[in-house]
């Protein structure tokens, strides 16, 4: 059976499994949910995902949500070991990947994606965005890049010397801030991080993912 992810082209969170489904070479269909027909809402998808958020993702029958979640299962199941995730047998190794990938979870993604949300997706939404509390959102961002800063002059990547999820999931709301005009992933003031963010984001999995 083939995979499928219920989901939208238009979702970060959706984007993010399918860059991990790219990496891993993992054919898979896409089930659109359609959030103008707000089907997100509709009883037989909140019968899987409670909270009504996209994706989940279906398995032949086994059905997970939560992206970073499902991410991390499709790496365990389908060939990611060694590739997007440490052996979880090495424990100093799985160890520094949960530190990284930890920090993306309380130290970028809280702004990153709040900032998306006043400058990029309120607009699309005909909310009126609150300039004032997206400014303390870029400060509290940059901020929290010194740190990505000191941690990326000690180690390659986000969760050690390997490329793994730590780093795929920054990708959709890091690319999002350039839409933004931030530029801080980007910025000579921090050449590890420009470094690391020019690497991830040319990919070839989150160049195919984010063309579309």
């Amino acid at each position: 059976m083939v995979l499928k992810l219920y989901g939208n082209p238009h979702s970060t969170c959706t984007a993010r499994v399918r860059t991990v489904l790219e990496e891993l070479s993992l054919p898979f269909e896409l089930v659109v949910v359609d959030f103008a027909k707000r089907e997100h809402k509709a009883p037989e998808f909140t019968a899987v995902q409670p909270f009504g958020q996209v994706p989940y993702l279906d398995d032949d029958g086994f059905r997970l949500f939560e992206s970073r979640a499902i991410c991390r299962y499709l790496a365990l199941k389908y060939g990611g070991i060694g590739k997007l995730i440490p052996d979880p047998a090495d424990l100093e190794k799985t160890a520094v990947f949960e530190q990284g990938a930890s920090v993306e979870l309380s130290n970028f993604d809280p702004f990153a994606s709040g900032l998306a949300f006043e400058n990029v997706f309120k607009p699309v939404l005909g909310l009126e965005t609150d300039p004032a509390f997206a400014e303390k959102l870029k400060g509290f961002l940059e901020n929290k890049l010194a740190g990505y800063e000191a941690l990326l002059a000690k180690q390659k990547y986000l969760g050690g010397n390997e490329v793994t999820l730590a780093d795929l999931f920054h990708l959709p709301y890091g690319t999002l801030l350039k839409i933004q005009k931030i530029d801080f992933l980007e910025s000579d003031k921090y050449p590890n991080v420009k470094k690391w963010w020019a690497e991830i984001s040319s990919r070839s999995s989150w160049v195919k993912v984010s063309a579309r």
